[in-house]
């Protein structure tokens, strides 16, 4: 049975990851907006974005929130 922080792809908080869009960029997983995902968030009076999943630090020191399939795990 999986972890309650865990989804099906093994993907959770604490877990190294790839990116999947080419870049080869890698990080941890540092959190986790579960059922927020995909809801409408408002940027300001002009946009809004669609939330994602996961909230990932990169090793470079950049911070991208995106969805399970732009993530694979690595060891």
């Amino acid at each position: 049975m999986a972890d309650a922080d865990e989804n099906d792809n093994g993907l959770a908080c604490g877990r190294r990851i790839r990116l999947t869009d080419g870049s080869n960029s890698t990080g941890e997983i540092v959190d986790d907006y579960g059922d927020l995902a995909g809801t409408e968030v408002v940027i300001d009076a002009f946009r809004t974005a669609k939330s994602r999943r996961w909230a990932v630090a990169l090793d470079d020191g950049r911070t991208v929130f995106v969805d399970d399939d732009a993530l694979e795990l690595t060891s």
